[in-house]
């Protein structure tokens, strides 16, 4: 097992590099440009001035040369400065926004994961039952319903007609004279809505996707099999047919890793959350290309790490992965 996951972190370096060169000359052909940007809204701006920029961004030199620079760099997770006005390092950037994103879809993941999976064994168990009914009623109607809509009512409902929570930001004004465990409360006031929003579609499509799972596998020969011996339905269930059904989720999870940074950007920007989704959306519109290049390598690896998780949890799961 160690040999396999020490050979897949190996090829992912190659792999990172593939991604990297794609990302880059896709970014540089696309239409538009930071200078662009940056001079069609001065009046004055010269060709001079337009040419004295490029030299500035180091957009005069060949795109191959670009790219091997930026590649040097980025061995040393440098991603070089951000074409920006506060001209910042965007690794600071980063750092600055990528906490909170990555805390607050953690625990929607967690959210996910300890509800959709009991919602959908519970359904598959008890098929055609009233609370399977109510479940995909509800699941369906969780998959209709838009997510900047439902973030609107949230805040309404909560925010302003109730006053429960706060519906902006992530700690209040009067944070820095609280206690800590006043701190503590203000912080979890804060993440609430931003937390069930980010996991109220997940929590659909997983629960869903373990119903139908435990359905295809409690109609197994061994289920029955294991049924005839005697043994508890709560063992029957939890021992042999659960975690079989968890290998497909497990994939779907481990595919899910990306979205904690690119499946923020609605809820980042509806709840004024200063994160890694609201970054990037910036950096695209201003055409900030060292600060997408940077966020996109992130994204890249949290998918293949998202694919190794993905294989070692079908290791855990299954121990005839393991054998093999």
């Amino acid at each position: 097992m160690l040999r396999y996951i020490v050979r897949r972190v190996l090829l992912m370096v190659p792999m990172l590099v593939g991604i990297s060169l794609i990302s880059f000359l896709v970014i540089n052909m696309a239409p538009g440009g930071p200078i662009g940007i940056a001079a069609d809204l001065n009046p004055k701006a010269t060709a001079e001035y337009r040419e004295r920029l490029k030299a500035y961004y180091g957009l005069d030199q060949p795109l191959h040369v670009r790219y091997g620079r930026w590649l040097g760099r980025m061995i040393t997770l440098d991603f070089g400065d951000s074409f920006s006005p506060d001209g910042r390092q965007v690794s600071e950037k980063i750092k600055e926004r990528i906490p909170v994103t990555l805390a607050i879809n953690l625990l929607s993941m967690a959210l996910i994961f300890f509800i959709a999976i009991p919602i959908g064994i519970y359904s598959a168990v008890r098929k055609d039952s009233w609370f399977d009914r109510i479940s995909t009623v509800a699941v369906f109607t969780g998959f209709a319903v838009p997510t900047f809509w439902l973030a609107l009512l949230l805040m309404i409902l909560f925010g302003v007609k109730l006053g429960w929570l706060p519906i902006s930001g992530l700690v209040s004004l009067e944070h820095a004279s609280l206690g800590a465990a006043g701190k503590i409360w203000d912080r979890a006031r804060h993440l609430i809505l931003p937390v069930l929003l980010a996991g109220f579609g997940g929590l659909a499509g997983f629960s869903r996707y373990m119903r139908s799972n435990m359905l295809e596998v409690i109609r197994q020969d061994y289920i029955a099999t294991a049924k005839a011996k005697g043994l508890p339905e709560r063992k029957v269930v939890f021992r042999h047919a659960m975690r079989n059904a968890l290998l497909p989720v497990i994939t779907i999870l481990g595919l899910s890793v990306p979205d904690l940074l690119g499946g923020s950007v609605i809820f980042e920007t509806i709840f004024a959350i200063p994160g890694m989704g609201q970054l990037f959306y910036q950096g695209v519109m201003s055409r900030d290309y060292p600060l997408i290049m940077g966020i996109l390598v992130i994204g890249a690896f949290l998918t293949l790490i998202g694919n190794l998780l993905a294989d070692v949890g079908y290791a855990l799961a299954d121990p005839r992965i393991r054998t093999e």
